[in-house]
């Protein structure tokens, strides 16, 4: 994966930036004695507990802390030297290279070192990708989660910015930094992005109790997510019975006959009628759940019985290193891809290529608080509909460490697990602006789910059918795909606020197959004529029975 094609033409400008390298003091060679003896010694990191997979949350939860105090960490003088130490020729390589790439001042060469560099680091990130259930070394994780190698070619200010960002994931959301993306790989709890270059495994019928391991799992994880929903229905019902029968309890007393209670009140008569609706709802529903628990018991039992003949036969095990050498291939793909063929494919953090503001990264708090303000606008982003079920499934967001200014989706959902299986998406940690940086994700998302949806009638039905004909007819040039993404970043920053910046067909497609919360869509029918015409013809196909 070379990088050559950048560099021919006129330089990007960020790229001339770095090549025009000042010497200041944070970016002098680094000059350690003894920088490859003996292993620096390092606490541990605290055993992180992985968050189980739920897919029963209706909502992001606000994040309960945004930062940390600062850890030290990034500023210790031994954090470069614990990252090479170990690592043999290739430690020697990347030193020798790093201290001429900072202390050459002609363009030529600087740019001949840094081309060596960037491949160097991507075999480091992929020896020590392959080493991670047994790295204990803090600094290596740290390259791997931000891509920070050497501490002082950022400033202080960033260093403490970068120690501030929360460690441990809280939020139970899969949302992962690349070490612990790495760590659910490598113990099999998620499959690799690199499925479908993996070589087969050699026995056929290992595969196949895989594949059916994987469809078990779906079902049984479709039936727990209904009965989730079944049950807070049914607790709805229960609480409006007993408020019901509790309004009961007030009679007063009859006017001419004192010892006797009144007849119930015409409301207290519509609240008896109201109960029978809800008895009958309540029988209706134990049905359904004896049904989904019926299911619910098969599937577990299949799921058992799979996972157990999966791991006699090793057709799931821990994954080994050169499979989690190819995931950090996998891994460097994507950052390729959010950085883009024109944008800045130096993978190791420098000064002028981020701010030390936090709000300004990708952490997982900070995406958690953008995903809550798109979902609010677009509630359907995460649901998704299968044999008339319909489930909430945040796909795994994996935290690229890199200077892209967009987010990609990977894959919509897993091949044999269309269910409820989780799809990947992945946001570049230092982007220009990190609400757009989410933003192209979400789209890409949307898209790829519904061309999915749609398989061989994409150009023609449901969301990706409707916006190709809109496409195609307006004879629009490039990748409808791209100008999709775009339009919904409008969709979402500009005409959720009543800014109206969509063609009218684009607008009505929108509106109709990624709609707004109704509250919303009232509020901006008072905004204009075109609001207007659109929320009329909402009221015309839910008369019609058509919409």
């Amino acid at each position: 994966m070379g990088n050559n094609d950048m560099f021919s033409g006129d330089i990007d400008p960020e790229i001339a930036s770095l090549l025009g390298l000042d010497e200041t003091e944070s970016a002098q060679a680094p000059d350690y004695e003894n920088l490859f003896e003996e292993e620096v010694q390092t606490p541990e990191p605290a055993e992180e507990v992985h968050p189980q997979d739920d897919i029963s949350r209706e909502t992001f939860l606000p994040p309960v802390k945004e930062s940390q105090p600062p850890n030290p960490l990034y500023s210790n003088p031994n954090y470069y030297k614990s990252i090479l130490n170990g690592e043999g020729e290739l430690a020697h390589s990347i030193h020798e290279n790093m201290s001429q790439f900072l202390k050459a001042q002609d363009p030529k060469e600087k740019l001949k070192f840094r081309t060596r560099l960037i491949g160097q680091y991507w075999e480091l990130y992929g020896k020590l990708a392959a080493q991670i259930m047994k790295l204990q070394t803090e600094p290596k994780r740290g390259m791997l989660r931000f891509g920070l190698l050497l501490p002082n070619i950022i400033s202080a200010d960033q260093r403490k910015m970068i120690g501030s960002i929360v460690e441990s994931n809280d939020s139970g959301e899969p949302i992962y930094y690349v070490d612990e993306w790495l760590e659910r790989v490598a113990a099999g709890m998620v499959s690799p992005l690199a499925t479908d270059d993996l070589k087969p495994t050699k026995r056929s019928g290992d595969q196949k109790v895989k594949i059916l391991l994987d469809k078990a799992k779906g079902s049984r994880e479709a039936h727990l997510s209904t009965l989730v929903n079944l049950q807070k229905k049914r607790r709805l019902i229960e609480e409006q019975l007993q408020n019901r029968l509790g309004s009961l309890n007030f009679k007063s007393r009859n006017s001419v006959f004192s010892e006797l209670e009144s007849l119930y009140s015409e409301g207290q008569s519509k609240e008896i009628g109201e109960m029978m609706n809800n008895l009958r709802e309540l029988s209706a529903l134990h049905k359904d759940m004896s049904l989904h628990y019926e299911h619910l018991n098969k599937a577990d039992q299949d799921f058992k019985k799979l996972q157990k003949q999966a791991r006699e036969s090793g057709a799931i095990s821990e994954v080994a290193p050169s499979e989690l050498q190819k995931e950090a291939g996998s891994l460097r793909q994507m950052a390729k891809l959010c950085v883009g063929r024109q944008g800045n494919h130096f993978p190791i953090l420098m000064n002028q290529f981020f701010t030390s503001r936090l709000e300004t990264v990708a952490t997982r708090e900070n995406v958690i608080k953008v995903l809550l303000e798109i979902e609010k606008l677009d509630e359907g982003v995460f649901k998704r509909t299968f044999r008339q079920k319909t489930n909430r499934i945040v796909p795994h967001i994996i935290l690229i460490p890199c200077y892209g200014d967009s987010g990609i989706c990977w894959e919509p959902f897993e091949r044999y697990n269309r269910a409820t299986s989780r799809g990947r998406i992945a946001i570049p940690m230092f982007p220009k602006d990190l609400r757009t940086a989410v933003l192209t994700a979400v789209a890409d998302l949307r898209w790829q789910v519904a061309k999915e949806k749609a398989q061989h009638y994409w150009m023609e039905e449901g969301l990706t059918g409707h916006y190709y004909q809109y496409f195609s007819d307006r004879k629009l040039r490039g990748d409808a795909r791209l100008k999709f993404i775009e339009d919904y970043i409008l969709w979402i920053t500009k005409e959720g606020e009543g800014v109206q910046k969509l063609d009218k067909e684009a607008r009505g497609i929108f509106w109709r197959d990624i709609p707004f919360p109704q509250e919303l869509k009232d509020r901006l029918r008072k905004r204009g004529f075109v609001y207007n015409e659109l929320y009329k013809k909402d009221m015309n196909r839910a008369a019609s029975d058509g919409y």
